[in-house]
């Protein structure tokens, strides 16, 4: 990358979470941004999402937080509940102890309010340029080490020059499918079944009497995981469970037929099976993900961030934010060392794949401890029964109080 690489705009692929993060921090680096996203106008669609400080402290960096917040939620704590007998197996502390120990709020939020907030700061700084209704081709074209990336526009396609394409266009991303063709997505094996009930509507109530309103709550079960907690200021509970899937699932979203989960639900007491029937439609994700070995970048300055790169399952709640890391440790690495654009890439996706593998590993022992049965289960819940919120708080030190190399 030559001298005048902030002559120069980053061209980003896609205007989600990780895209419109990526746009904030290389914007704050010094950079100039376009942004290309498929959408013909934003849209706050989506459900929940956990937001931990190792993410909220970057989006406070950011200028992100101070919009963000009105609208979060502050959990007092996770709990972990026995799905047959609603009984609490653990409590993890969050809440003001969350944010004195890790030096930035938990944060449970509606995706729609987080891309809002981060599409107005977006706006409001005069570097970045957001250009809708424009989808990534994945033709690109390399001269003198400048890119020329295309984009299909209207009924036109247009090539931007750039001397760095990120790729922040999702698991389904089609920069990643053309120009790393060895990368692939897969279906996990999981289905995630997704709504959201009012606070004061039947289902909200009938929650408030299963679980403490005011935390994340996880129901364990060995067929089963529900997850719930609120979004909105407290107005809206997100809930989503987690089922085995069949063998083609690999496909979008999907209206689901509820009696496939309520049959997973089977031991499930009543009071729990009636927050699920009373929730009205729910939807079915497969959850899709991309193996984090294969390249995230190449030397000609093309970059994959978040589930373009690496799309992981949900169970250590960390899928928004190894996006909003990728996108600020990326935008720091090129900032340091700008001319030389491929040693940058190249220490950026080294440093950042240790980590979100260690991420991936916990989410992986998630699941295998909160779908545990019979003997398993038993042990699970004796451990669990001995160790202390603190205690529990101290093995996420690792996860949660990761910070933004200075």
């Amino acid at each position: 990358m030559t001298s005048d690489a902030r002559s120069r705009p980053v061209v980003i692929a896609g205007g989600g979470i990780a895209g419109l993060t990526a746009a904030l921090a290389f914007a704050r680096q010094g950079f100039p941004v376009r942004v290309f996203e498929q959408a013909r106008q934003f849209e706050p669609f989506g459900a929940g999402l956990q937001l931990s400080p190792n993410a909220t402290h970057i989006l406070d960096r950011l200028g992100v937080l101070a919009l963000l917040r009105p609208k979060a939620v502050q959990p007092d704590a996770v709990l972990l509940r026995d799905a047959a007998t609603l009984k609490v197996l653990a409590r993890i502390p969050l809440g003001e102890m969350a944010e004195r120990r890790w030096k930035a709020p938990y944060l449970s939020v509606h995706r729609g309010d987080l891309h809002v907030a981060l599409a107005e700061k977006a706006a409001q700084n005069p570097a970045i340029e957001i250009v809708t209704g424009a989808r990534a081709t994945g033709e690109v074209a390399s001269r003198n080490g400048i890119l020329a990336a295309t984009f299909a526009h209207e009924d036109c396609h247009e090539a931007e020059d750039t001397g760095l394409l990120v790729g922040a266009d999702g698991v389904w991303s089609d920069l990643r499918t053309t120009l790393f063709p060895e990368r692939h997505r897969r279906f996990s094996g999981s289905l995630a079944w997704r709504a959201t009930v009012a606070a004061d509507s039947p289902a909200g109530q009938a929650f408030c009497a299963v679980t403490s309103p005011d935390c994340v709550t996880t129901f364990l079960d060995p067929k089963f995981h529900l997850v719930a907690y609120p979004v909105r200021g407290g107005t809206t509970f997100n809930l989503v469970a987690f089922t085995r899937g069949p063998a083609d699932a690999d496909g979008r979203s999907s209206v689901a037929d509820m009696a496939v989960l309520l049959r997973a639900m089977r031991h499930a007491p009543p009071v729990l099976a009636d927050v699920v029937k009373q929730a009205g439609a729910w939807t079915t994700w497969p959850l899709n993900t991309v193996d984090p070995n294969g390249p995230w970048t190449r030397a000609d300055g093309i970059a994959l961030i978040g589930d373009a790169a690496h799309a992981m399952t949900p169970f250590a709640a960390q899928g928004a934010a190894m996006a909003i890391e990728d996108a600020a440790t990326l935008a720091q690495s090129v900032a340091v060392r700008p001319n030389d654009f491929a040693g940058a890439l190249a220490a950026w996706e080294h440093e950042r794949k240790v980590r979100v593998a260690k991420v991936a590993q916990r989410g992986a022992l998630n699941k295998l401890a909160w779908n545990a049965g019979g003997p398993l289960a038993l042990g699970r819940n004796l451990l669990l029964r001995l160790r202390s919120g603190d205690s529990l708080a101290t093995d996420l030190d690792w996860l949660y109080g990761w910070r933004l190399p200075a």
